[in-house]
């Protein structure tokens, strides 16, 4: 498996042979996307532990791709985060006609905004605009509900980086 050729369906069937599965919800409301991608654990034949989600939206621009929530729950194998960029990143590539992503690292404590930022960065995203009080910020506040670091990466840039770490841990 070559990780910069790694399609959706060949994340879900490697995440498969590692015991996880990887699950997509898409929705079409309004001529949008709307995106919930979870990864989850078998913990017997009735529950799953679900170990990360990405809940994104998207219209049919190429840089209509907008990440909302990313969450990886404590003491999770390695490289979930990794698995959830990897395959968020596919899908918007196979799916829709996004080529870039936005996503808002949010400002609330100083310590934890650079590590967001870091983290951000070492996925393959790039500052672009602090997002503050100003009048011109007022949209990206409503639609990301906080002010922040407004941060932008392409999809395929961000869906090596993170094959590529996903199938290092592994």
């Amino acid at each position: 498996m070559h990780f910069e050729t790694i399609s959706l369906n060949e994340l879900e069937k490697h995440a498969a042979s590692k015991g996880l599965l990887l699950r997509i919800q898409e929705r079409r409301p309004l001529k949008l996307w709307s995106l919930k991608l979870v990864v989850a654990q078998s913990v017997s034949d009735k529950r799953v532990k679900i170990l990360g989600e990405m809940k994104a939206w998207a219209y049919a621009k190429k840089n209509g791709l907008q990440l909302d929530t990313m969450r990886v729950a404590p003491k999770t194998p390695t490289g979930i985060g990794d698995l959830i960029w990897a395959a968020t990143m596919a899908w918007a590539i196979e799916k829709t006609p996004c080529r870039m992503a936005r996503l808002l690292a949010i400002s609330d404590e100083d310590t934890h905004h650079k590590k967001l930022l870091r983290y951000f960065k070492q996925r393959g995203f790039q500052v672009t605009k602090e997002i503050g009080s100003n009048p011109s910020d007022l949209p990206f506040r409503m639609i990301w509900g906080g002010a922040g670091t407004l941060m932008a990466g392409e999809c395929k840039r961000i869906h090596h980086i993170n094959c590529r770490r996903w199938l290092k841990n592994q």
